[in-house]
């Protein structure tokens, strides 16, 4: 829980400093639209590997 809690201060932070309305929420939006890509490949790694998939 206190690395969440890490994470979600750093997170915070990071979006603070942006003056502009636009870019602060383009960066919000960019992150979680990276964040979610990394989920779907994870997700596809795992079940490849579930289902026994050959990596020759």
């Amino acid at each position: 829980m206190k690395t969440f809690l890490l994470l979600r201060e750093i997170y915070l932070e990071a979006f603070k400093s942006f003056g502009n309305y636009l870019v602060r929420n383009y960066f919000k939006a960019f992150a979680w639209f990276s964040f979610m890509l990394l989920v779907v490949v994870l997700y596809a790694f795992v079940f490849r590997v579930y289902t026994g998939f050959a990596f020759d």
